[in-house]
């Protein structure tokens, strides 16, 4: 069975790609694409990695009702390699110097095509609500920045899950069509992503 890969990344990967992976990892299984969709997480810096969580992130997904260990292990911070692009269908930006870093690190314009903002697919993002396509960091905040990174995150990744749900319908579709190809020959079916444009950095660490 054909699989999707999706790594969200924000900058030290201890509050707001864990949250993200964690959220859009159980929207899929209620989906029913569990066993077709991959989610991981990572940092463009690695000040964090092999940590945990932040323990804010932990709480406020909990109280949420969201696992954040998955087959059996502990969260550990990751820094996001050059080399990862070609494991990923989907490299996902919590904000746009994010997804500027990535930009840069990508080895390939293929590569720079799997870049996303998160809130690019919520409906609702604008710049008149005071994020853009941002979800700001909530590190050196309370409890309420990190409240608040939930729910901007939960507004996007039904619009995230929605365009990996058709992707998987459409490679499906291809495979199909390619095992009954005229003469029994055989075809394979790509796809391919435009890309998403940002143009301010947060300058945030976390």
């Amino acid at each position: 069975m054909d699989t999707y890969s999706v790594c969200f990344v924000c900058t030290g990967n201890i509050c707001r790609s864990p949250m993200a992976e964690a959220v859009f990892r159980s929207h899929a299984a209620d989906a029913g694409l569990d066993g077709q969709v991959v989610a991981g997480s990572a940092g463009t810096g690695g000040w964090h990695v092999g940590d945990p969580a932040d323990s804010r992130t932990a709480a406020v997904l909990k109280e949420a009702g969201y696992e954040l260990d998955h087959v059996a292990r502990q969260f550990e911070a990751r820094q996001f390699e050059p080399d990862w692009f070609a494991e990923h269908d989907l490299v996902v930006a919590l904000d746009e110097g994010h997804e500027r870093e990535l930009r840069a690190m990508a080895p390939t314009q293929r590569d720079a095509a799997k870049i996303r903002l998160l809130r690019s697919y919520d409906p609702t993002a604008s710049e008149g609500d005071g994020f853009g396509l941002d979800v700001p960091d909530p590190y050196y905040g309370g409890s309420e920045g990190f409240e608040e990174c939930l729910r901007l995150v939960e507004a996007a990744v039904p619009g995230l899950l929605a365009e990996v749900g058709a992707t998987l319908e459409e490679r499906a579709g291809g495979e199909a069509r390619a095992g009954t190809a005229p003469g029994g020959i055989s075809g394979t079916a790509g796809t391919g992503r435009p890309a998403v444009a940002g143009e301010h950095s947060t300058g945030e660490h976390r």
